[in-house]
């Protein structure tokens, strides 16, 4: 290694020495794009890698050579190697979040010493700079409601009239939040296990693992993996590690990590809470855990009716863990109910599309994976379910028995849905099942990108139709498929569109949309 690769230790302030450092940004997408402007800017050397040579790209690509980047290297046979750097190895490699260590290059630079970081990691070494604020960071993360749970908390903090963000894994990049001249007093960073991953020296404020449920599995290589890379939102956390009550994995993920001596462990739960908890009493979002009479009083944050019409249990749980992050830097009651109150979860989140002869249409094209659609299935009773999708090789079993009892009937879409069909057939025997079979397309292969989406619209009414023709008042027809969409749809967004169209298109005359 040269002399720059033993130095990165000293790499710790927008202003300390990073000229001439050798670095390889792999990805040109939105983190490796800010990743690579941000180190040009700072005066490292900069070579860019992205295995796709699309238009966008190439675009992105023109825009880096005018700024400065050393090389711009697009196409398939890029990504597979580690390119020198003015004809010298790099001294580090910033990576994309969604590059897998086992990709050709990052195993490449592994196998040579080579340190690698992501956008988290370098944001974090270049968030002082001189004249410039320094924000807190409040770091968020869990299998699902990561987004969510960011979005409250950069409400409640700006509802305490504090200058704050979202940023990271949603949004805005993480590097374009720590560049903005003014600063920020706060940053509700959500990060991912990909993001965890090549994070090395976060030291937040506060922290939180959401919850943990089996995702990515392929990426990481285990669940075991994938816990430990989630685990990692809690190292070095000063002054507060928030953890689900409810959930014994993240409270051992708090046992065990290594946090600056004084910071506390602080639980939420949807139920009564203990001491150092926040929770629900009488359907007030309660605090034991920031108030000095915790032994035998709780501060009232807000009501579950401050929520929305339509507040889930998973839903409260992610109001209780940004409120305990924000209390962790000191924003008072009211500001919390105030941020609650003004918070708009967006679309695709246990949406209310539609209210017909009582008949209840819920959108959550979000639920991407089994556990999301599990908290979906619980915050209803009779059921017309509408799933299926790319399911990345994940386990239905236990999602399909635990709601058995609830469903009326399952409308099945996705390209490959052998393993839910098989998980219905097994588990909620008596269950109707309508399986919508994939569109052939011109190019005769059914999901995809391209020419092949144009299926999905398609799909999707179909699916709708069939779940009207079943439902009836007192039901809930839940689109929560999941499962990814990328088979037959562009993204989750693209889906719930689908569904929101197909849902408005069922000729009964005008929706009631919530």
């Amino acid at each position: 290694m040269s002399a720059h690769g033993s130095q990165l230790d000293s790499l710790t302030t927008w202003d300390a020495d990073w000229a001439g450092l050798r670095v390889v940004v792999t990805g040109i997408g939105l983190s490796g794009f800010s990743a690579a402007d941000t180190l040009i800017e700072l005066g490292a050397r900069v070579v860019v890698v992205d295995g796709r040579d699309s238009e966008e790209n190439r675009a992105k690509a023109d825009t880096l050579d005018i700024v400065g980047a050393r090389q711009v290297l697009l196409g398939g046979s890029a990504a597979g190697t580690l390119p020198l750097v003015d004809g010298e190895p790099a001294e580090l490699v910033v990576t994309s979040p969604g590059w897998s260590p086992e990709q050709p290059l990052l195993a490449a630079a592994a196998a040579a010493g080579i340190p690698i970081w992501g956008d988290v990691e370098l944001a974090w070494r270049v968030r002082e700079k001189a004249g410039r604020k320094t924000a807190e960071w409040l770091a968020i993360t869990g299998t699902n409601g990561k987004t969510t749970t960011v979005g409250l908390t950069e409400s409640m903090l700006q509802a305490a009239g504090l200058r704050a963000i979202a940023a990271g894994n949603v949004g805005t990049p993480i590097l374009d939040a720590v560049r903005d001249p003014e600063g920020y007093d706060v940053i509700a960073v959500e990060l991912s296990s990909f993001q965890l991953h090549w994070s090395h020296s976060l030291s937040p404020l506060a922290s939180v693992c959401l919850n943990v449920a089996q995702d990515h599995v392929d990426w990481h290589g285990s669940y075991e993996n994938y816990l430990a890379d989630k685990a990692k939102v809690y190292a070095n956390t000063r002054v507060a590690c928030v953890y689900n009550a409810e959930q014994r994995e993240t409270e051992a993920m708090v046992e065990e990590a290594d946090v600056v001596e004084g910071c506390r462990a602080i639980g939420f739960t949807t139920g009564m809470p203990a001491i150092s908890m926040v929770g629900v009493v009488e359907n007030l979002l309660v605090d034991r855990a920031f108030i000095e009479q915790r032994k035998d009083s709780a501060a009232e944050l807000a009501a579950i009716s401050d929520l929305g019409d339509v507040a889930p249990r998973h839903l409260v749980a992610n109001a209780l863990a940004a409120a305990a992050l924000v209390r962790a830097y000191g924003v008072e009651p009211a500001a919390v109910r105030e941020g609650i109150r003004n918070f708009d979860p967006g679309a695709h989140r246990i949406q209310k599309v539609s209210e017909r002869h009582g008949v209840l249409w819920i959108n959550d094209s979000k639920a991407t994976n089994p556990h999301a659609a599990s908290a979906s299935l619980a915050a209803f009773s009779s059921v017309v379910w509408i799933a299926g999708g790319l399911s990345k090789g994940v386990d239905y079993a236990e999602l399909v028995s635990l709601h058995a009892p609830r469903l009326k009937a399952a409308v099945i879409i996705g390209v490959d849905s052998a393993d839910l069909l098989a998980a219905l057939e097994r588990h909620a025997p008596d269950v109707p099942v309508i399986a919508v079979p994939p569109r052939e397309t011109e190019g005769g292969q059914p999901g995809g990108s391209g020419q092949a989406l144009a299926g999905g619209d398609w799909i999707m009414e179909h699916a709708v139709e069939a779940a009207a023709r079943i439902a009836s008042d007192g039901d809930t027809v839940l689109m929560a498929p999941a499962a990814a969409s990328m088979d037959q749809f562009r993204s989750y967004a693209d889906r719930g569109d689908a569904f929101i169209a197909a849902v408005r298109g069922l000729g009964e005359g005008p929706a009631q949309t919530g």
